[in-house]
């Protein structure tokens, strides 16, 4: 897919302020740090819609990206980052389950992993939350650039048999430094919008 137009449209909290024009969504979510913000700007053309940061657990909202009129990317708060308190965690996982299991214009989670170490405990976590709520779940392995791509298919079975994957949901491998799996991660979102 092209992309030329994109907007950041809010950050919410609660289900009140999400965007209500019925445009379908697809949620990104993952560990601090693991390069969702780079996911982003890379899949929408940008050097810094998505501020990336080097300092973990930033996002603190679900942020509704509008692309092209036609759909939103939905960045969600990083999990598995220790320097915020128990209850801004509580917090935070109350209202990302709140938005992934009622929002009706959800139509898959990118779960994001870094291909260089098998998904932590926290991945797995979000992978059997996703499979509970039979919520659509795409694995995005990143950081592919990191590693030999003579390796990366080793790398692709550590993480599918960590996560315990359903043989129906895909798992791509992804740069956001090469543009590596992009075009197929459109292809992907696109069949699922349409």
């Amino acid at each position: 897919m092209k992309v030329n137009n994109v907007e950041m449209v809010i950050s919410a909290v609660k289900p009140e302020q999400y965007p209500d024009e019925g445009l379908p969504e697809f949620a990104l979510a993952g560990r601090s740090n693991v390069g969702k913000s780079s996911f982003i700007n890379k899949m929408i053309n940008r050097k810094s819609l998505a501020r990336t940061s080097s300092k973990p657990g930033k996002t603190q909202t679900l942020n509704f990206y509008r692309i092209e009129d036609m759909i939103y990317f939905v960045d969600v708060p990083g999990y598995g980052f220790a320097k915020v308190s128990k209850r801004e965690r509580e917090a935070w996982g109350q209202m990302i389950e709140t938005y992934l299991t009622t929002r009706k214009e959800l139509r898959a989670v990118m779960l994001i992993v870094d291909l260089r170490h098998p998904p932590t405990e926290d991945d797995v976590m979000m992978y059997d939350f996703l499979k509970y709520y039979e919520i659509p779940c795409i694995v995005i392995a990143t950081k592919a650039d990191k590693i030999p791509k003579g390796k990366w298919s080793k790398h692709l079975k550590i993480a599918k048999e960590k996560l315990n994957m359903v043989p129906e949901d895909e798992i791509v491998t992804f740069s956001s430094e090469t543009g590596e799996g992009k075009d197929i991660v459109w292809k992907i979102l696109t069949k699922r919008f349409k």
